[in-house]
């Protein structure tokens, strides 16, 4: 079974960067997904980014340009960059994981099976 745990979110003013981790332990063998997902107050949840095993990578339209999906697999850990933040992109951001997900759902949050708890992003105008 796989855990996953957040850090690194925090406030910043509209315009700067911030770098979420995910730190990711348990059975992490054969082809897997890694993801982010957002949630604002009051809004859906947001798929964000995702990674494959073999490096692919899918960002939303929101986010493309922006944001950075990452990972070091010597240590296990999810990286998602975040440059040019705007008050929009506040929001709860959680990471995700799945064994390998069909290209075209890997941003949709009901194909992943383990979540973690969540690191908060506010960006301010």
């Amino acid at each position: 079974q796989v855990q996953l745990v957040e850090s690194g979110g925090g406030s910043v003013q509209s315009g700067g960067s911030l770098t979420l981790s995910c730190e990711v332990s348990g059975n992490t063998y054969g082809k897997y997904t890694l993801a982010w997902f957002r949630q604002a107050p009051g809004k859906k949840r947001e798929g964000v980014a995702s990674i494959e095993s073999d490096g692919s990578t899918l960002y939303a339209d929101s986010v493309k340009g922006r944001f950075t999906i990452s990972e070091d697999t010597s240590k296990n850990i999810l990286y998602l960059q975040m440059n040019s933040l705007k008050p929009e992109d506040t929001a709860m951001y959680r990471c995700a994981a799945a064994a390998s997900i069909f290209l075209p759902w890997r941003l949709l949050s009901n194909k992943y099976e383990t979540w973690g708890q969540g690191t908060q992003v506010t960006v301010s105008s």
